[in-house]
């Protein structure tokens, strides 16, 4: 009998880590969620890859950072298919593969050669999936949920009984009541979002599973709000994260430790007794989660590149990269001359392209009488930022050119040189230009 566990892993779609239950959030009911971090353990500070769908979804599945990934970099890109995903070498490894749901994309993979999705073939359920699972053999399967992903009916949170004085309106953005509004219709989804794991548990339950199965449910990038999605503050990149493996995993662990998605593929790589690819730059979580002990992981690495297609004149991306540690965090911004929410006056990389009332927020941002709103979202940024996160936990405030913050300027700046030239990131060494890649959609439709 193949006594290998079997690998659920569950993704939102826009979810920033604040929004659900078990992190505090109090006008959000998550039970699910809040019980697979209860019965395993819950992640603090959890990072992205990219705080954009395509790459994000890329460095979950090759345990590598996106600059590694060619056109992959890039919302609505080409698969590049040079670099290992963790579903190829588990369906080597004689696991049954499946993908219901939103899995790598937006974009196109069948120019590389691939016949299905890298997250894996599609199925229309995880039930029909698991009729094509014989009794004793493992699974690897990925449910790529479309909550809560824009666009969102108004209203539709005070609809389920939520009141607007019970949404928590980050300092980014106006305390209006579209605002509040807006969140809440926001945590509705994350709600919805959360029925859905539940329906996904209880299958695991029903057909004796879930003893053995390794869970991870986590979201993509931040919440498509100003400051959040494509931004590389903590709204855009900081991300949920509970993996529940009983028997394996200790119950109860809340885990302060700075982990990336990135350390995904190799975490299901080692559960399976498969070997991880020398490329794969991430570090398994399970040494970390089965001996429950404290580790030293203090610093992660993410950037992007091109997130909406038609943001900028010329299809032009906002590449950044950054460096998050315990302490600080820095951001090089590496075209500043650029609007990194795309040109006004639609700014369409926060969200909705087509029109500046597509979402009452950034209509809210834009109209502000209060400049400082703009500013954090929409206006131009320098080619560095820096920010304390004990006193600024939002980032509001850019300490680089601060003459107290000089020496740990220069630390992480240094550091993420060092970093950035280690991993290969072309941008590193002036050899590439992730503009370049062609986009595989030119509809304007936002992802």
């Amino acid at each position: 009998m193949d006594t290998r566990p079997s690998l659920l892993f569950v993704i939102a779609d826009d979810a920033s880590w604040c929004h659900f239950g078990a992190y505090g959030e109090k006008a959000v009911q998550t039970p699910h969620f809040d019980r697979v971090a209860r019965e395993g353990a819950l992640f603090t500070h959890a990072f992205c890859a990219s705080p954009s769908c395509t790459p994000s979804r890329g460095g979950i599945l090759t345990g590598q950072p996106i600059w590694r990934l060619g056109e992959g970099a890039n919302l609505w890109s080409f698969w590049p298919n040079t670099a290992p995903v963790y579903t190829d070498l588990l369906a080597a490894a004689g696991y049954k593969i499946g993908l219901t749901g939103k899995g790598w994309g937006p974009g196109d993979f069948t120019q590389s050669g691939r016949k299905n999705n890298p997250a894996g073939p599609p199925f229309a359920s995880f039930d029909a999936f698991l009729k094509t699972v014989t009794d004793d053999a493992p699974f690897c399967y990925w449910f790529g949920s479309q909550n809560p992903h824009r666009t969102y009916k108004t209203g539709s949170g005070q609809a389920r009984g939520k009141k607007l004085d019970s949404a928590t309106v980050p300092p980014f953005l106006p305390d209006t009541p579209e605002v509040r509004s807006d969140l809440l219709d926001y945590l509705s989804e994350i709600e919805d979002f959360d029925s859905e794991l539940g329906r996904l548990l209880a299958t695991l339950e029903r057909t004796g599973r879930a003893q053995n199965t390794l869970v991870v449910v986590t979201s993509d990038n931040g919440f498509p709000f100003p400051h959040g999605k494509t931004n590389l503050y903590d709204a855009g990149a900081r991300m949920p994260l509970a993996i529940r493996w009983p028997g394996r995993i200790k119950p109860g662990q809340k885990r302060s430790e700075l982990v990336s998605h990135t350390d995904l593929a190799p975490t299901f790589l080692e559960a399976a007794g498969v070997s991880i690819p020398p490329e794969v730059t991430g570090q398994s979580l399970l040494p970390l989660l089965t001996s429950g002990k404290k580790q030293k992981r203090d610093t992660v690495y993410f950037g992007r590149e091109r997130h909406f297609v038609k943001a900028r004149a010329g299809n032009l991306g906002y590449p950044a990269r950054a460096i998050r540690t315990t302490d600080f965090l820095y951001i090089r911004n590496l075209a500043p001359e650029r609007w990194p929410a795309g040109d006004p006056p639609l700014f369409p990389d926060i969200d909705q392209a087509d029109s500046i009332k597509g979402s009452p927020s950034k209509q809210a941002v834009v109209e502000s009488t209060d400049p400082r709103f703009a500013a954090w979202a929409i206006a131009k940024r320098p080619a560095e930022e820096l920010y304390d996160l004990k006193a600024d936990p939002h980032q509001l405030t850019n300490l680089a050119a601060s003459p107290k913050h000089v020496k740990t300027l220069a630390r992480l700046r240094t550091q993420l040189d060092e970093t950035l030239q280690k991993t290969g990131d072309p941008r590193a060494a002036g050899k590439d230009d992730f503009d370049r890649y062609p986009s595989f959609s030119n509809s304007g439709k936002q992802p």
